[in-house]
């Protein structure tokens, strides 16, 4: 997955210009479109998952046609400059409701977890150690 893409985008600051809520749903409508063009990956948006609803579940489908790795984005939006806050409590949410269950009842053989902290023009992401 080629996140780093995500991270060099440099973004208007007049589309944040709203309530906060809206501002997280502006990364997420962005970040869905930049994945959007994995036709092979199975992309869900707010999916119901474990004990809540993740931000994006993927299934990534090999050659073979069968889905070997599961990736959850969980994003915040970050009133101050602490992204690192942010992105370790997207993690941190991410398994305080399972949001792996879903991946992990589809057998899923590896499951990548990504927290996404983004403020007006900028952007972090960390990633959990892989299962």
């Amino acid at each position: 997955m080629h996140i780093k893409k995500v991270v060099n985008i440099k973004f208007e600051i007049y589309y944040t210009a709203v309530r906060k809520s809206k501002k997280e749903s502006f990364y997420h409508g962005i970040l869905l479109g930049l994945l959007s063009h994995q036709e092979e990956w199975r992309i869900r948006s707010s999916a119901e998952s474990g004990e809540g609803y993740s931000d994006i579940l993927i299934e990534i489908i090999d050659d073979g046609s069968e889905t070997t790795t599961g990736i959850i984005i969980e994003l915040k939006y970050s009133e101050s400059r602490d992204l690192e806050t942010k992105c370790l409590e997207a993690l941190r949410q991410i398994e305080d409701n399972d949001y792996a269950e879903q991946l992990e009842d589809d057998d899923l053989d590896t499951i990548l977890k990504y927290g996404i902290a983004c403020r007006k023009k900028t952007c972090m992401v960390r990633m959990a150690s892989p299962q």
